[in-house]
């Protein structure tokens, strides 16, 4: 069953604004507070995600180094002690912030200037709701969600696959600022 314009328009409007970016430039990922094993599974998921779409994951960023950065927690307390968060993020206070709305998860896009994702900083508190989450499943979440800019909370599916594929061919434009793009991702679902 692939998914209506409507609800396509949906995952990418918020507060009445339509906006679609995926990445422009080779995604470089590193992720932080994770023990070896479980870093495994992520990895994994995110080459896979992103193979799947057809996009190209780097070893590393000629410009930042590292493009998507991930960072775990179990409480947000905790990335309060990352150096320059407030440069890196360009938002004060947002340990505390993340803390009062006992959020679970936080995710910054930065974009080029044609409006193509540049960036993704996301960040993972695993020690509230997340914590008795399969691994795998996190990991794919994660990944799906760093892949285009979504304007709601994803869970993955066939269907949400199929859409960023859909995204990522090379016909569409990395960024798209009007809702009729919504109708154009359709028509691609459609065909199969």
């Amino acid at each position: 069953m692939s998914l209506t314009t409507d609800e396509i328009t949906d995952l990418f409007t918020r507060d009445g604004t339509y906006l679609c970016a995926r990445w422009g430039r080779p995604v470089a990922p590193v992720i932080f507070s994770l023990a070896d094993e479980t870093l495994d599974i992520f990895r994994a998921a995110l080459h896979a995600a992103y193979r799947h779409a057809g996009h190209p994951i780097s070893d590393t960023d000629p410009e930042m180094g590292a493009n998507l950065m991930i960072f775990f927690c179990r409480n947000w307390d905790e990335i309060a002690g990352i150096p320059d968060l407030d440069r890196l993020t360009g938002q004060d206070g947002l340990a505390e912030r993340l803390q009062s709305q006992h959020a679970d998860h936080y995710q910054i896009f930065r974009f080029d200037p044609g409006g193509a994702i540049r960036a993704c900083l996301s960040f993972i508190r695993i020690g509230g709701a997340l914590a008795d989450a399969h691994p795998g499943v996190l990991a794919e979440t994660i990944a799906m969600r760093s892949m285009l800019s979504f304007a709601r909370e994803i869970t993955p599916s066939p269907e949400l696959a199929r859409l960023i594929r859909a995204a990522y061919d090379p016909v569409m434009p990395d960024m798209a600022g009007d809702p009729s793009h919504a109708f154009r991702l359709a028509a691609r679902l459609s065909q199969g």
